[in-house]
């Protein structure tokens, strides 16, 4: 599959919510479009991952 514009290889199938705690993301400060479309907070954990996906991950930071 491929997350941020690189490729990267799954072991198995997983969901998005997974992904994202396995890679060190803290969930509530990112934003997932899958495949074009966003996917919302609330789907993540039954939104499944596989080799043929395509993945954006955008970290929302503070500053100033």
């Amino acid at each position: 599959m491929q997350v941020n514009g690189e490729q990267v290889t799954l072991e198995a199938p997983v969901s998005v919510a997974d992904y994202l705690e396995t890679h060190g993301f803290r969930a509530e400060r990112v934003a997932i479009e899958l495949n074009g479309e966003i996917i919302p907070r609330e789907k993540r954990a039954e939104t499944m991952l596989d080799d043929q996906c395509v993945m954006e991950i955008v970290q929302f930071v503070q500053g100033g």
